[in-house]
Parts: structure tokens; C-alpha cells; sequence
């Protein structure tokens, strides 16, 4: 199983974040402990991410199927009580096809 690119729209994030904060700012003591706060808490999530991702088990196709047919079969099938109810328009029979659509 292959698994796809990390998406790197938190990275574009932290990037605008620091060329925000280096070209605004004039380098203050303040500025640059946020930007270090900033930097560390989004390594620290990617890398959380990461290995959570990595640690989740793959499902395979056959238990996806299994789940999907088990829930069909709990599934309770209710009959329409009163089929001839007002607002319930009865199923009509095919009938002579419209000359629009004849080609």
C-alpha cells in the first residue's frame, strides 16, 4: 500500500508565519521567542502526527466489505404500513414512450 505526500499546507502556514514575523518585526526578544515557540510546537505536531499516522494498522478491503455486509444484514426492513396513504403516489406501469426521446 502506498501512502501519499503529506500535505503541506501546515508547512506553508509556519513559513508565512516566519516571514511575517522576520520581515514586520524589527527582531525583538519577544518576536524571536515566539517564532522559537511557534517552530517547536509545529515540529512537535508534525512529528506526533507522523507517528500516529505510521502506528495506525491499515484496514484491509476484505474487513471494509465484511463491515459494510454486516450492517446491511442489522439493518431492519420496515413494509410501508399503508402503501394507498394520501400523498404517496402509487408506481405506475410503463408506458408508451414520449416522441421526444424516440430517435
Amino acid at each position: 500500500m502506498t501512502r501519499k505526500c503529506a500535505n503541506p499546507r501546515p508547512a506553508a502556514v509556519l513559513l508565512l508565519l516566519f516571514l511575517e514575523i522576520v520581515l514586520l518585526d524589527t527582531g525583538s526578544l519577544s518576536a524571536t521567542v515566539a517564532l522559537a515557540a511557534t517552530a517547536a510546537a509545529g515540529s512537535a505536531f508534525a512529528v506526533c502526527s507522523l507517528l500516529a499516522s505510521r502506528a495506525a494498522p491499515a484496514v484491509p478491503p476484505t474487513r471494509v466489505r465484511t463491515a459494510i455486509r454486516d450492517r446491511a444484514r442489522r439493518t431492519a426492513f420496515l413494509p410501508q404500513r399503508d402503501p394507498d396513504a394520501s400523498g404517496r403516489p402509487r408506481p405506475r406501469a410503463p408506458g408508451h414512450a414520449l416522441p421526444a426521446t424516440v430517435a
